[in-house]
């Protein structure tokens, strides 16, 4: 096969999320931008990150840029944020994503950046620590649930988080063991001073008993 000259341009993407808002906002309301997991969707996002935080706070569940049939048969969609092709360019469309649903949404809510969070589950995880590295006045707090920290953490060209992190593993997680997710706080720390860690029973899912772990964490982190 004759090898190709490789070029690049940009093309204009249509990005989508979903909101959800109490009635009425008041001074405790937090801003959550929430991102689902490889192959799901912002309608399950929005559906697990409600029954986590409940129905006081603000969640925008943005859909990941990255579309897929799950099954010929069925037509089924899922979505992906990023893949090791092109990768620079996945975080990138990741962080202007971000900054773009922030700014929006805080706006039409009239949420301060002092009380805007991310939430993720599985892969936008530790793409959601790179963002919290590069961008560290966009947001006040970051939670990882079931999800990995950057290979390149500790000597990327990251800032200082100024945002309070929490990462949530679990003991069974077929996807991250124990062995790696249980050095992730020293890790995290390189980086933050506010790191809280959980490591809970069972598998690569969202944790249905993580709700009084979360609140106590917003709680704490947004009552400063």
């Amino acid at each position: 096969m004759i090898p190709g000259i490789p070029y690049t341009f940009k093309a204009t993407l249509d990005c989508h999320y979903l909101l959800a808002a109490p009635p009425a906002v008041d001074p405790s309301t937090v801003l959550i931008l929430a991102l689902h997991g490889f192959g799901s969707s912002p309608e399950v996002m929005l559906q697990l990150t409600g029954q986590l935080v409940g129905a006081r706070h603000a969640i925008a569940s943005v859909e990941a840029p990255s579309s897929f049939f799950l099954s010929t048969k069925t037509g089924d969609v899922g979505h992906s944020w990023v893949t090791s092709k092109h990768s620079a360019s996945g975080i990138r469309l990741h962080h202007d994503m971000l900054l773009h649903v922030l700014e929006e949404v805080g706006r039409r809510t009239g949420i301060p950046r002092e009380r805007r969070m991310l939430l993720g589950f599985s892969q936008p995880v530790g793409l959601n620590y790179r963002f919290a590295g590069t961008h560290p006045d966009a947001i006040r707090g970051v939670i990882g649930i079931c999800g990995g920290v950057p290979k390149n953490w500790e000597e990327g060209p990251y800032q200082k988080v100024s945002a309070a992190l929490l990462h949530i593993a679990r003991r069974e997680d077929e996807f991250y063991s124990p062995a790696t997710t249980s050095l992730y706080p020293d890790r995290l720390r390189r980086r933050a001073d506010d790191v809280e860690f959980h490591m809970l029973e069972g598998g690569h899912r969202m944790p249905s008993k993580a709700g009084p772990i979360v609140e106590r964490w917003m709680n704490r982190v947004f009552s400063k």
